[in-house]
């Protein structure tokens, strides 16, 4: 059978979309985890917003010419991101996988970018696997939390939606916590009206594109990022990620 791996197109969503809703569902339920997708639509849109994004590198595999799985790159920062990638159920371990995950390796290493990130769930070995053999280094560890709205101050911390004329300070916080920004997506969060961010002694110290899945937050202390946290009126989807190791933000 022959494999091959081409650019996506916004005709191929909704058969990559029903195999990412089936992936992620077959793989949750093998381990008894909440699945990510609610339902095919959820999963299709996604997908169909991923590859219809100037910001993302969309790329899927055929077998005898049958759409078999995808993978996308972001690269709407200086450090792309991979994912998701999924691959049709009963054909793993056929190097799929890894032909997806090099194509968008190859793309990254093309236009410089200084260096590709990606997370995964820590039930699911075989992606681990793959992941480590292609030299992915695991640099820490998150906990999905879901609940009812927090609703409550930190003292001394305000919280307000983020506005354009407020992205270089953002982006400033970003680069000192982790060295680069990421405008791209802080950019769409402007313009989607989901971001927001937080003022300790009439400065910026934080800010978060959504407390969601998909989202992230960055912040210059526990308690610039707990007032977020406890600002949000909803976690929306299955929930947002939080480090492990903050036990302050988890406990």
């Amino acid at each position: 059978m022959k494999l091959t791996i081409r650019e996506a197109q916004q005709e191929d969503a909704l058969v990559c979309g029903e195999i990412c809703f089936t992936a992620f569902k077959t793989v949750a339920n093998n381990h008894n985890f909440p699945e990510d997708f609610p339902n095919t639509e959820v999963a299709t849109n996604m997908l169909t917003g991923l590859i219809t994004h100037p910001g993302f590198y969309g790329v899927l595999a055929e077998l005898d010419g049958a759409i078999v799985g995808s993978n996308f790159l972001d690269e709407r920062t200086s450090i792309a991101g991979v994912g998701p990638i999924t691959i049709s159920t009963g054909l793993q371990k056929q190097n799929i996988g890894k032909e997806l995950m090099v194509s968008v390796i190859d793309r990254a290493k093309e236009k410089g970018f200084a260096g590709i990130r990606l997370l995964q769930a820590a039930y699911n070995n075989s992606s681990l696997s793959l992941y480590a053999k292609l030299g992915f280094n695991v640099q820490a560890s998150f906990a999905v939390m879901q609940g009812p709205p927090i609703s409550c101050k930190i003292e001394g911390y305000t919280v307000r939606p983020a506005l354009q004329e407020d992205m270089d300070a953002c982006n400033a916080v970003c680069e000192d916590v982790h060295g680069h920004d990421r405008a791209g997506e802080l950019s769409d969060a402007l313009q989607q009206g989901t971001a927001m961010l937080v003022e300790h002694d009439h400065q910026i110290v934080g800010y978060s594109t959504g407390m969601a899945y998909f989202g992230h937050s960055v912040a210059k202390s526990n308690e610039a990022l707990k007032a977020m946290i406890s600002a949000v009126d909803q976690f929306q989807g299955t929930g947002s990620h939080c480090q492990s190791r903050f036990i302050p933000l988890v406990s």
